[in-house]
C-alpha cells in the first residue's frame, strides 16, 4: 500500500509542481480570450442594451483589407515555415558529422536564437533596404549603378524582408531539435540501410525523416503559430496595406471612431481561431503523409 502511494505521489509531483503557473497563464489568457469574443459579439461594460449580434464579423468579412491581411498572413507563416523545416533539416545533417570547426559550425548556427525578433527586424532592415549596407557594398564593388538598382525587398507587398527575418530566427530553432534527435539515435540505422542497399535519398526518406518528423513536427507547428500571430516584425518591415491581421487588428483597435473596436475585437478572434484551425489541419496533413 505504502508503494502504491509513493508511485502516486511521484507522478502527482510534476503536475502539481506546474499547477500554479498553468493556472495563472490559463486565466489570464482565457479571460483575455472571453473578454475579446465578448467585445466581437457587441458586448460592452459601459451599454445597458448589449445584445449578441454578428454584424461585426460580417463587416470585418466585408472589409477588402482583412480579406487581403488574412491570406497575407497565412501566406508568410506558410512559406516561413516550410523553408525553415528545409533549410534546418538540411544543415542539422551537415553538422551532426564531426568535421573540423564543426563546433564554431554549430556555435555560429545558435546564435540567431537569443537575438531579440525586433532586433533581428532592424538588422534586416539596416542590410537589403536599397539604402542599405548590401547595396552599398553592390555600388562600391561595381555590381550596380545606383542604390536604386537594388531589388526591393522591403516594404514590399510579398513581404520578403519578413520571411527573412522569420527564416533568420527560425531555422536555428527547428534545427538544433533535429540535431539533437539525430545526435541521439546515432549513425547505425543508416548503416543497417547502406548494407541493405538503400540509396541516400531512401535512407532520407525512410530512415531519418521517420525518427526526426515528431520534433520537426512539434517545432514547426510551433514556428507557424508564432509567425501567423506576430505583430512587431509584420509592424517594422511591412507595407501599411496589405498589413498581416495582427497588425490590421491593432490599428483597427486604435482608430479615433471607437465604434470599430468591436471588429477589431473580431478581426482578433478570427486570427486565433485561424491559427488554432491551421495548426489542426497541418499537424493531421504531416501525420498521414509521414504517418
Amino acid at each position: 500500500m505504502r508503494l502504491r502511494y509513493l508511485q502516486y505521489r511521484e507522478r502527482l509531483r510534476v503536475p502539481l509542481m506546474l499547477a500554479p503557473a498553468v493556472f495563472v497563464l490559463t486565466a489570464l489568457f482565457g479571460f483575455g480570450m472571453f473578454l475579446g469574443a465578448a467585445r466581437s459579439f457587441g458586448w460592452s461594460p459601459y451599454r445597458d442594451d448589449n445584445l449578441v449580434t454578428f454584424e461585426h464579423y460580417r463587416a470585418i468579412f466585408e472589409n477588402r483589407r482583412f480579406v487581403s491581411s488574412l491570406v497575407l498572413t497565412f501566406q508568410i507563416a506558410l512559406i516561413s515555415t516550410i523553408l525553415s523545416m528545409i533549410i534546418a533539416v538540411a544543415i542539422a545533417l551537415v553538422l551532426r558529422h564531426r568535421f573540423r570547426g564543426q563546433r564554431f559550425a554549430t556555435f555560429v548556427f545558435q546564435v540567431p536564437l537569443p537575438v531579440p525578433h525586433l532586433v533581428a527586424a532592424s538588422g534586416v532592415l539596416l542590410l537589403v533596404t536599397q539604402s542599405g549596407v548590401i547595396s552599398r557594398l553592390m555600388v562600391a564593388m561595381g555590381v550596380t549603378q545606383t542604390p536604386a538598382d537594388f531589388p526591393v525587398l522591403t516594404f514590399d507587398a510579398w513581404g520578403i524582408s519578413i520571411i527573412l527575418t522569420y527564416l533568420w530566427k527560425e531555422v536555428p530553432f527547428i534545427g538544433l531539435v533535429v540535431l539533437a534527435i539525430l545526435k541521439g539515435i546515432g549513425p547505425q540505422f543508416e548503416e543497417l540501410a547502406m548494407s541493405l542497399g538503400a540509396s541516400r535519398w531512401q535512407r532520407f526518406r525512410y530512415v531519418i525523416l521517420p525518427l526526426i518528423m515528431p520534433g520537426l513536427l512539434s517545432s514547426s507547428i510551433i514556428v507557424f503559430a508564432f509567425v501567423f500571430s506576430s505583430y512587431e516584425i509584420p509592424l517594422l518591415l511591412g507595407v501599411p496595406d496589405p498589413a498581416v491581421l495582427s497588425v490590421f487588428s491593432f490599428r483597427l483597435f486604435n482608430d479615433p471612431d471607437i465604434t470599430l473596436r468591436p471588429q477589431a475585437m473580431a478581426a482578433s478572434m478570427v486570427l486565433a481561431i485561424s491559427a488554432l484551425l491551421f495548426l489542426l489541419l497541418y499537424r493531421r496533413l504531416a501525420r498521414k503523409t509521414f504517418g
